[in-house]
């Protein structure tokens, strides 16, 4: 049993995604059990935000906020996206796309102009990075996200019901609900509540826990928008290839950014973890429903890289 505990506390978040995966497809495709997953397929979607809110917290509370000012690389990131989304965004209509080549390209703008990940800190924390600067970048690309999905998605899908500035200030309040809310949180936690601040940054890893069970559910939620997709096989196969290319693009571009700042793990994690459950969510509200598949298969990949990389810190640390 020690030995099992071993395993999944080693591989904790390839455990995650199996975990989803499978309670998914257990209450999917089990007749018996279609009443049980109709009720608590709500109530687990509903507390997503309540778990990330406590990620948030936890790791927040461990943040120095007078060290979090903005940086050089932080710059160069945010200009390596702007680059690569206009370039995206002129094939798009440079060669007028249309049909699936369109809905891979929604795809593969989307999983680029995302935000970095609110828990891309506790990845960053985990592997010996530095929580301020991460923090500060978390908060600057979520502010662009906010400035350029307005001005070039409705270029894209003409039948986006919502103006530049509607879907400004609804970003902007999606931006304070899953940042500055838990921040402002830990702020108060910190001066004034000494005692849960001690248990909250007492207990080991609690963030790192908390965010593998969100990932579980993340999980799940993806595999049942890949299973009701109307995509084909082979087009899912494509999506699936073309996003992994993109993942290792976007981690090894944010690594050689911060190997010539001094901050390769930063740098890595703020291009390559990216908030996918924004990035669905924001393909809903302006673009092909169907591309919302590709930000699907960038949360598999992204824990994937992660996974190795935090297998490879404690392989090292075992070594040393």
């Amino acid at each position: 049993m020690n030995r099992i505990l071993d395993i999944l506390k080693q591989w904790t978040l390839p455990s995650a995604i199996v975990f989803g995966t499978v309670v998914y497809l257990v209450f999917a495709f089990v007749p018996q059990l279609e009443e049980t997953a109709t009720f608590c397929c709500p109530i687990l979607e509903a507390s997503m935000p309540c778990i990330l809110f406590c990620v948030l917290l936890v790791t927040f509370c461990k943040v120095d906020f007078h060290k979090m000012r903005p940086s050089a690389w932080h710059w160069v990131a945010c200009l390596f996206q702007v680059v690569t989304v206009a370039l995206v965004f002129a094939l798009i209509k440079g060669l007028g796309l249309r049909g699936d080549g369109l809905v891979l390209a929604e795809g593969v703008l989307i999983c680029i102009i995302g935000p970095g990940a609110t828990a891309a800190a506790v990845v960053t924390e985990k592997l010996g990075g530095n929580l301020e600067t991460m923090t500060t970048y978390t908060f600057i690309s979520n502010f662009l996200t906010a400035i350029t999905i307005p001005i070039l998605f409705p270029m894209i899908e003409r039948g986006a019901v919502l103006t530049q500035l509607e879907a400004f200030f609804l970003i902007l309040e999606r931006v304070c609900e899953v940042l500055v809310l838990p921040m402002a949180v830990a702020y108060v936690v910190k001066h004034y509540f000494h005692r849960l601040l001690r248990w909250l940054i007492g207990v080991k890893d609690l963030s790192f826990y908390l965010w593998a069970i969100s990932l579980s559910i993340t999980t799940g939620i993806t595999v049942k928008n890949i299973v009701h997709s109307t995509s084909g096989v082979w087009f899912l196969i494509v999506m699936a290839a073309v996003v992994a290319v993109l993942c290792f693009i976007q981690y090894a571009a944010g690594h050689y950014i911060g190997v010539h700042y001094g901050v390769p793990i930063e740098g890595a994690q703020a291009l390559g973890q990216k908030n996918t459950s924004f990035a669905i969510w924001i393909s809903y509200v302006y673009l092909n429903p169907l591309a919302s598949v590709c930000p699907g298969f960038y949360v598999l990949w992204q824990n994937i890289v992660n996974s190795v990389e935090l297998n490879s810190l404690r392989s090292g640390n075992k070594s040393s």
